[in-house]
């Protein structure tokens, strides 16, 4: 199994925050820092032995609606050492609900990036 334990991730391509996610055996979870476009969000969910993860989501957003939605990730290792790189197959329910594919990638030692790791 993969271990999450203590591993950050952001958005593919941004310098936006950073999710630190937390993980007891197949449970998983973390906590969304505030950013531009949420107040407040948080995850939980499990791991597969092969890393997959299914999680819950839930946001605050900063006009203060409230959205909620699921997520499939796929682990993906990054060439030359580079991490992990997670593809999200997502849903968000409710008025507005949509679909879609994004990517994070794991946060590697950046100086003065625990500013913005979400605890």
């Amino acid at each position: 199994m993969v271990s999450y334990e203590g591993r950050r991730f952001r958005r593919a391509g941004t310098t936006g925050p950073v999710v630190t996610y937390r993980q007891d055996r197949d449970l998983l979870w973390a906590e969304m820092p505030a950013s531009e476009e949420v107040r407040r969000g948080s995850l939980v969910g499990t791991c597969a032995l092969d890393g997959t993860l299914d999680f819950a989501y839930c946001m605050v957003l900063e006009d203060g609606s409230v959205v909620s939605g699921r997520c499939h990730s796929i682990p993906m290792r990054i060439r030359g050492g580079g991490g992990i790189r997670l593809r999200e197959e997502w849903e968000r329910y409710g008025p507005g609900g949509s679909t879609g594919v994004s990517f994070l990638e794991e946060v590697l030692d950046e100086p003065g990036q625990d500013d913005n790791v979400g605890s």
